[in-house]
């Protein structure tokens, strides 16, 4: 979403309404903080990040969408050297180093929001009936101010890579 648009809190499942439960971002606003735990289970917080950065909220690594937008979030992360990719799940930090070696995946960096699930209440994207992250992209500038917001309309699908890359 670019800046001045609304948001679309309307999200599906299979074709089926889901609740998205937390706190719906939009552009404009400060970016959200949040803990969440990486592949060695240390507890990694938002405040950290410095510089412009994507999150990646996925509902699971081990699927074929996530597989495909991760795989190509990775690659895209070579061309962009003053930004970071983080990809975030709820799948648990073993299954995501798992997934990430067996992918050859090493541009972005995979985190998981298992433990405090507050990423998913900050930025709106927990699906209250599947305890999953729906499929949605945030850029975030140097200032820590959300310059996009897209919350995919059908979590099977894929989000639009060229819009969010353009931001950057």
């Amino acid at each position: 979403m670019v800046k001045g648009m609304t948001v679309r809190m309307k999200v599906n499942f299979k074709g089926t309404e889901v609740t998205l439960q937390g706190h719906h971002v939009e552009v404009g606003e400060s970016a959200p903080d949040f803990n969440v735990v990486d592949k060695n289970l240390q507890t990694v917080k938002a405040s950290s990040f410095q510089g412009k950065r994507i999150y990646v909220s996925v509902p699971s690594v081990d699927t074929s969408v996530c597989d495909m937008e991760i795989r190509r979030f990775n690659e895209e992360a070579t061309k962009y050297k003053d930004a970071k990719v983080y990809v975030i799940s709820m799948d648990l930090p073993f299954a995501q180093q798992r997934w990430c070696g067996t992918s050859g995946v090493a541009n972005v960096e995979v985190l998981s929001d298992y433990k405090y699930r507050n990423f998913g209440q900050n930025f709106g994207t927990y699906i209250e009936e599947l305890g999953l992250l729906t499929r949605a992209i945030f850029v975030v500038d140097a200032n820590d101010e959300v310059i996009y917001v897209e919350y995919c309309e059908e979590v099977g699908n894929e989000p639009n890579y060229e819009a969010a890359l353009a931001v950057l």
